[in-house]
């Protein structure tokens, strides 16, 4: 087990190692133009909405904890 999860570790840092090395053009693109922000704006409010929903889904279970406790 402990060789077949460094081998993929391995594999998974090379190829990160390859991309990294190349130029992106649309990235370039994307900043060259100005809309590399909506990018950055889009992900940040799909960030936001995701962890309140986790934040308010955590606070339900919570609720529902207390209460199966309580009974």
């Amino acid at each position: 087990m402990k060789k077949l999860s460094l081998s993929i570790a391995l594999i998974l840092m090379s190829t990160l190692n390859i991309f990294a090395q190349s130029d992106i053009d649309m990235a370039t693109g994307l900043r060259s133009s100005g809309k590399i922000y909506v990018v950055v704006l889009v992900m940040l409010v799909l960030f936001l909405g995701v962890a309140s929903y986790l934040f308010i889904l955590d606070r339900k279970i919570t609720k529902l904890e207390k209460k199966q406790d309580q009974k």
